[in-house]
């Protein structure tokens, strides 16, 4: 069974892990009613996708 030579430093380390850390998901502005959404799903205010109404939304 193969085994590590050397112990792996911890600049290797965490040089390895630098492209783990969390990302904010992107969002973009609904054209309808100007509020916050994610890219290419429908907008959970208005319930409009690309100029037309797609679903109802219930008033709160």
């Amino acid at each position: 069974m193969p085994v590590p030579k050397q112990k792996t430093s911890k600049g290797r380390t965490r040089r390895r892990r630098s492209h783990d850390a969390l990302e904010i998901p992107a969002s973009s502005l609904c054209s309808k009613c100007s509020e916050p959404k994610m890219p290419h799903r429908v907008c959970p205010h208005c319930g409009f996708y690309r100029g037309r109404k797609v679903i109802e939304v219930e008033e709160v």
